[in-house]
């Protein structure tokens, strides 16, 4: 299908396929809604998006390293709008999840950006952080900056847009692909990403890469589209990030619905994943 550049761009709500309404081309709340607030220091307002999955698998790593890290974690639906609520937009006000909100100090602190957040965290508790500080934040931002491709870009033409398109989804295969080499020539010499330690750069990446390589957890089919098989140095390094503990429980803090793993809309002590 041929498109025809406009003068000027104008905004046409209804397109967009599956989020249209998750978008818009203007910031600022869309109606007053207040967050709740829980009884721990650290409030999280959060879904359990990949984005999402990095903070609260971080969380639960700290707490199961040892760490008195206490959160209350409270679901925003980004499909009803709810990141456009007045209390979400003043702890973040680009309206994206997550957003943390610290209250260990006189004085509440907000935290926007899940690479934020997880330095904020992991600097806190000296955990996480690798022998390396340097190549440690390279793969820290390499994800910030190459996970768009896969999922903004990739993702959504692949499993989302409302036609399939064949420049689009070529144009991002490729692109995914090469990251996913990117990431498989790395793990032939070393156990995690940033070296022999596991780190704050593995919970970053391995809920976008390493997810799109354990049967298509994130775009059904991905998998076989992508031949994800090819990246066995990837697919392993996926499957031991995967049994730990604190990653399974971390999946499964602020999602919503589906069957596995089972949803944990609110989190606010261990108990709630009995």
């Amino acid at each position: 299908m041929s498109y025809t550049l406009p003068d000027v761009w104008t905004w046409d709500a209804e397109n967009g396929g599956q989020f249209a309404s998750t978008n818009r081309p203007v910031a600022g709340p869309t109606h007053d809604k207040a967050l709740p607030r829980g009884e721990h220091p650290y409030q999280l307002h959060s879904l359990a998006t990949p984005n999402g999955q990095k903070v609260t698998i971080l969380f639960e790593e700290l707490i199961e390293a040892g760490h008195d890290v206490e959160y209350d974690a409270w679901p925003i639906d980004i499909g009803e709008g709810d990141q456009f609520g007045s209390g979400f937009v003043e702890i973040n006000p680009n309206s994206k999840i997550p957003a943390l909100l610290d209250l260990t100090g006189p004085e509440p602190v907000r935290v926007f950006e899940s690479a934020a957040i997880m330095l904020h965290l992991a600097e806190r508790y000296d955990a996480f952080l690798g022998s390396s500080r340097p190549e440690m934040l390279s793969w820290l931002f390499w994800q910030m900056g190459s996970a768009p491709f896969l999922g903004g870009g990739f993702g959504h033409f692949f499993a989302y847009a409302p036609e399939k398109m064949e420049y689009p989804i070529n144009r991002y295969a490729m692109e995914a692909k090469r990251q996913l080499d990117v990431l498989n020539r790395e793990l032939a010499s070393k156990d995690f990403i940033a070296g022999d330690e596991y780190t704050i750069a593995d919970m970053a990446i391995w809920p976008w890469y390493g997810q799109l390589c354990l049967g298509g957890r994130l775009y059904d089919g991905s998998d076989r589209f992508l031949a994800v098989h090819e990246y066995g140095n990837v697919v392993e390094w996926a499957e031991r990030i995967d049994a730990r503990p604190g990653v399974q429980r971390g999946r499964r803090v602020n999602r919503l619905k589906g069957e596995a793993p089972a949803p944990l809309p609110e989190r606010h002590s261990p108990g709630d994943f009995d």
